[in-house]
């Protein structure tokens, strides 16, 4: 899989409109160095496949005079690559160069002269100091995924040697230098096309992309690229779109992303900055979907919890409900009425909800009885902290009743009931973007102004 751990993320380079990203990705030269070390490997498998057609021809060679040769049953016995680079060309792209190259080779040879005279043996060709470069062109196909292809490749041996065994081997001695030079030219002619094509390999891995990743069955997230990439000397800075949709229904939220820097970072192979805007458009998502809403019952409050959701405890408060309903045991659903908002400050993270909480009487007969609907702006922080900011009377069943009475009750509810389950959904993450069978690890989350900061180090495992 040549390169693939930083060239997929390369890759992503769309002939779109630039716009604002709400997901940013910095590739780091620690990254760029694991995927030198897995594009090597893949080099040197695809070097040993040369092909060295047979070459015939004839050759005077004095005292002897013209001598018909031919050599046949060619191949690769030995590649070595024991010096490489990928270098960032700012502005550019990717150049990859391989230097002090070794390629051992075996074949058959035979001989024909003074008319009568044939033989046949063996050799070994030994061609050291090559050097192959090539740079990589980068482009998105029709889906919006990547392709690559080589350019400008250039492959030079600086010597090669030859040892005929066998027979009449020092005849071919005689002329080891033209045969020398005319199997080095074969060589360099094969190199390129397979450096091309261990390039093109990609572009099936390439495929794998998850440019539209299901989250669950409300929302998918769309890591098309939106602009492309800056290369710089020691990174490359890209652009994804980073936004969530209702699946099979891709309407935009009614806000945009805001332009956002990541902050410099060299310890981790990749860093992904998701933005508020990403984080937002989810929340327009669920909350479009009808998914932010939750009804709590006397069952979800821990046992050891004084306060219950009954008429008991809420008569105790407002009196006509026990009145009224006695002895019954309630409801109560809390659901969005606009878009949560998210916001991102260093170390902290803060949701904004606008809603309504409606309390319902559970009769004998399982039926609901409206008691109150209340009209809830809240917060609650990434410290796992909550906060009724204020509470107003939307609807009432039961008549006049003071509603700060109840702030206890509701940040009680809020914080046994509502955090934790909001914990639950957000530790099941949404995907990022990745390749195949690639794995994050050494993963850590920061915090910081207007966006969230994952460092990463990836693994492909096949």
């Amino acid at each position: 899989m040549f390169l693939c751990c930083w060239l997929a993320l390369v890759a992503l380079i769309p002939t779109t409109v630039s716009i604002n990203p709400g997901v940013k990705v910095k590739l780091t030269e620690k990254g760029l160095e694991y995927g030198r070390d897995l594009g090597m490997a893949t080099i040197q498998q695809k070097l040993k496949t040369i092909k060295v057609p047979d070459m015939s021809g004839e050759q005077r060679v004095s005292p002897i005079g013209k001598v018909h040769y031919s050599l046949t049953n060619m191949h690769i016995v030995n590649v070595g690559l024991p010096k490489s680079a990928v270098d960032l060309v700012p502005g550019t792209g990717v150049r990859l160069s391989i230097t002090n190259a070794f390629i051992s080779l075996q074949g058959n040879w035979r001989v024909k002269y003074l008319r009568i005279i044939k033989d046949s043996g063996s050799f070994d060709l030994n061609v050291n100091g090559l050097t192959i470069t090539s740079s990589i062109a980068i482009k998105s196909d029709e889906t919006g995924r990547p392709a690559v292809s080589s350019v400008n490749c250039a492959a030079t041996v600086s010597k090669a040697s030859i040892k005929f065994h066998g027979g009449a081997s020092w005849l071919y001695n005689l002329f080891s230098k033209f045969i020398d030079k005319a199997l080095r030219n074969a060589l360099q002619n094969k190199i390129c096309p397979l450096v091309a094509d261990a390039i093109s390999d990609l572009n099936p891995h390439l495929k794998t992309l998850n440019v539209l990743a299901k989250v669950d069955p409300y929302a998918e997230i769309e890591y098309s690229m939106v602009s492309s990439p800056t290369v710089s000397k020691s990174s490359i800075d890209f652009s994804l779109k980073g936004e969530f949709y209702n699946i099979g229904k891709h309407q935009e939220p009614p806000f945009s992303p805001k332009p956002f820097t990541l902050a410099p970072q060299i310890n981790n192979m990749l860093y992904i900055g998701v933005s508020a805007f990403t984080t937002n458009s989810a929340a327009f998502v669920y909350n479009k979907a009808g998914a932010l809403s939750l009804a709590i019952t006397d069952d979800m409050i821990p046992q050891s919890s004084p306060i219950r959701l009954n008429t008991r405890t809420f008569g105790a408060f407002i009196p006509q409900i026990a009145k009224r309903f006695p002895g019954l045991m309630m409801k109560l659903l809390v659901k969005t009425v606009k878009d949560p908002i998210i916001t991102f400050e260093t170390n902290n993270m803060t949701v904004q909800a606008i809603g309504t909480v409606t309390a319902y009487a559970i009769q004998p007969n399982a039926t609901l009885s409206p008691l109150f609907v209340l009209n809830m702006v809240g917060y609650t922080t990434g410290k796992k902290k909550a906060s009724v900011m204020d509470l107003t009377l939307g609807t009432s069943y039961v008549g006049d009743f003071q509603v700060g009475s109840l702030d206890n009750i509701l940040q009680m509810v809020l914080k046994v009931v509502v955090i934790p389950k909001l914990n639950v959904q957000l530790a099941k993450g949404y995907p990022l973007p990745t390749l195949g069978k690639m794995k994050l690890v050494n993963t850590q989350l920061q915090v910081l102004k207007d966006y969230m900061l994952i460092g990463t180090d990836v693994q492909f495992t096949g």
